[in-house]
Parts: structure tokens; C-alpha cells; sequence
């Protein structure tokens, strides 16, 4: 989880092949109204992120070895949301200062998500909060080692 730009593409594409499982964008699952909404530079808000947040529990169950998924899931109510549908979901929250993630997005103009969009999402973002299983992992360090962190933290029944 984590704002544009914080490399939840990424790292969960390398989660998945270090565990084995299939990788999921949640990107993918958005209804082209929020694409066209996002690249146009309109942050989403609550009612447009409801039927996405659905749509991507929904593509967690039926997953008994599990599954990566790469979601903003910026808000403790959109978590809790994926929660509806996913009741062991452990959230990894992709933390960068702005400036780089200011740099990650310069890096990919072709992505639907405008970098005029970060600070709306800045604002959106709520940590993870004590009860929430999960872990908050510096993102500046290369992608190996974020990995790892991340497996080392994973409840005995994820690994």
C-alpha cells in the first residue's frame, strides 16, 4: 500500500515470484470512469475508490495459498474494506520522503496517475494504525532488501 509513486508495482511483483504467488494490480480492476477521472487529473474520491475497493476483494478470494496485490489503500476504511473480503491481509505500507516520490513520478509520464495528483493522495494517506496487521518499510532502499523485510515480517501462515 502507499501513494503513487511508492513502487507497490514493483515490489509486489517481487513478492509474489520470492513467494510464489500470483500478483495482482489493483490498478487493473479500476473502472475505466476513475482511469479517465485520475488522468484527468482529478483525485477519486470515496464513492469512486467504494466499487473498486469491492472489486479488488473480491479478486483476493478463492486464493487459498494467497495472493500479492499492489492497492493505494491509502484510508483505514479502504483497508478495512479489503478486510471485508480478505480477513488475514497483512498491509505493507511503502513510506518515501516526497521528494523522491516527486522523482519516481517525473521518471513515468506515460502512467495514468499525474504527478499533480501526489498531493491529494499525501493528504489521504493514513498510516497504519496499532491493531492493523502489518508493517510500515522505508522504500528508498533497492528492492531486494524490501523483500526481504517484508518476508522476514510476515505472519507464520503468509510465508
Amino acid at each position: 500500500m502507499g501513494v503513487t509513486g511508492a513502487g507497490k508495482t514493483t515490489i509486489a511483483r517481487a513478492l509474489g515470484l520470492a513467494l510464489n504467488l500470483e500478483y495482482l494490480d489493483a490498478d487493473a480492476l479500476h473502472p475505466s470512469a476513475n482511469v479517465a477521472k485520475m488522468a484527468a487529473g482529478h483525485p477519486l474520491d470515496d464513492s469512486d475508490r467504494g466499487p473498486w475497493l469491492d472489486a479488488v476483494g473480491r479478486a483476493t478470494v478463492g486464493r487459498p495459498r494467497g495472493v500479492v496485490v499492489a492497492c493505494s489503500a491509502l484510508k483505514r476504511r479502504y483497508r478495512d474494506a479489503l478486510l471485508h473480503h480478505a480477513p488475514g491481509i497483512f498491509f505493507v505500507h511503502l513510506a518515501l520522503p516526497e521528494t523522491v516520490l516527486e522523482s519516481r513520478l517525473a521518471s513515468r509520464p506515460d502512467h495514468f496517475m499525474p504527478r499533480s495528483l501526489l498531493p491529494s493522495q499525501l493528504d489521504a494517506l493514513e498510516p497504519l494504525e496499532a491493531g492493523e496487521a502489518g508493517i510500515t518499510v522505508e522504500a528508498t532502499v533497492p528492492v531486494d532488501e524490501i523483500v526481504a523485510t517484508i518476508v522476514r515480517h510476515l505472519p507464520e501462515q503468509a510465508a
